[in-house]
């Protein structure tokens, strides 16, 4: 007979960079009977969730689908798909998330091209014409909402930065995703991958990814073959297209969970919702700052659902955000890199982007300053 007692989990409002408050008929559509991978019921389902990324993604690219794993693993998706040993690569790095794309790149054997700039700050698509210095590129890779900052890069212009040395242009947009405009197909953009844990409202567990047909053709004309099996597309492309060849076993609940989360994303419409994150965002970041906080990133970078704010001197970064668990139920995130123990990193996204939220969470940072300060 087994020790161990039924999880029960404590309910938070899960207000950080990631995981986001998942919408209660996410969670229900996870419970439901667990299919066969190849049921043909499944099948249908499968389809369903292709056809609503690609208006979510806003793209006609019929290499759209989930891949099996959190953000992290669109990201090595694309990059081992995409990538060979000698390519040249081209990547923004100011945050995190921009160096895990330039090691992952090293680690296809790639020659990575910095583009570094101050934390917090943005590229022009100069900055990276001027890195590829006129000789050929293979990929440029760009970060369009970094999480570690909460900044959000314009992507206009890089197309034709791309253009200019023949490279292929990805976007991380794990962030981005059903909370800001993205535009894969009118912005030119050739691979992007995101993750269901942030504005989707969905648990983490899948990659959304979406790649053009310029991405496809580098896929197809390979020299050498993709060095993940896991991850190598012309195998599971098989799996998620017409021929339904058999990969690997399909997370088949969270599939149902991101079924139901892009439904809900298209019933609530993609501009509607953009102008939520947007406003409840602005609403959260100027009540903080008249609470004497300052903002680490500047207001015309600045993205709505993702906020890194400065901590004051008596605010001690560990026990503030413990003071907000433990008493309030309220999961904020803290800095990292060279902003750890100075920032806290606010996430209002998807089903967590409410006026609600706001109010509690300002709040509890309202107590935690003042448990700190007695």
């Amino acid at each position: 007979m087994s020790n161990f007692n039924p999880v029960s989990p404590p309910s938070r409002l899960l207000l950080g960079p990631g995981p986001s408050v998942v919408a209660p008929t996410v969670l229900e559509a996870m419970a439901r009977p667990t299919l066969g991978h190849l049921d043909p019921a499944f099948l249908e389902i499968m389809d369903q969730v292709r056809t609503m990324l690609r208006q979510v993604f806003r793209t006609e690219n019929e290499m759209t689908m989930p891949m099996s794993g959190t953000g992290s693993a669109g990201m090595e998706t694309i990059f081992v798909n995409l990538v060979e040993a000698g390519d040249r690569v081209v990547v923004g790095v100011n945050g995190v998330f921009g160096l895990r794309m330039a090691e992952v790149a090293r680690r296809c054997g790639a020659e990575v091209i910095e583009v570094q700039t101050d934390w917090g700050k943005t590229f022009s698509p100069d900055d990276f014409t001027a890195a590829a210095d006129g000789k050929p590129v293979q990929l440029m890779a760009v970060v369009h909402a970094e999480t570690s900052t909460g900044a959000h890069q314009d992507l206009s212009g890089f197309r034709a930065a791309a253009d200019s040395c023949g490279a292929l242009l990805c976007v991380d947009a794990v962030t981005s995703l059903g909370g800001v405009p993205l535009e894969t197909d009118a912005w030119g953009l050739d691979a992007v991958y995101s993750g269901t844990q942030k504005c989707l409202s969905c648990p983490p567990g899948l990659s959304p990814i979406t790649l053009g047909p310029r991405a496809v053709e580098r896929l197809e004309n390979r020299k050498t073959p993709v060095p993940s099996w896991y991850f190598d597309l012309s195998l599971i492309r098989k799996y998620w297209g017409e021929e339904r060849a058999y990969h690997h076993t399909a997370p088949i609940n969270m599939i149902y969970g991101l079924h139901e989360a892009l439904r809900l994303v298209l019933d609530e419409g993609l501009e509607a919702r953009f102008k939520r994150h947007q406003t409840v965002g602005s609403q959260f970041q100027q009540a903080v700052e008249e609470l004497g906080f300052s903002l680490m990133v500047d207001e015309s970078i600045r993205l709505p659902q993702l906020t890194s704010i400065r901590l004051p001197e008596q605010l001690n970064d560990a026990k503030g955000r413990a003071h907000l668990l433990q008493e309030h139920d309220i999961e904020i995130g803290g800095g990292l890199g060279p902003w750890k123990g100075q920032v806290w990193r606010v996430g209002l996204m998807g089903a967590g982007a409410t006026p609600d939220s706001v109010e509690r969470c300002l709040q509890g940072i309202r107590s935690a300053l003042a448990a700190t300060s007695a």
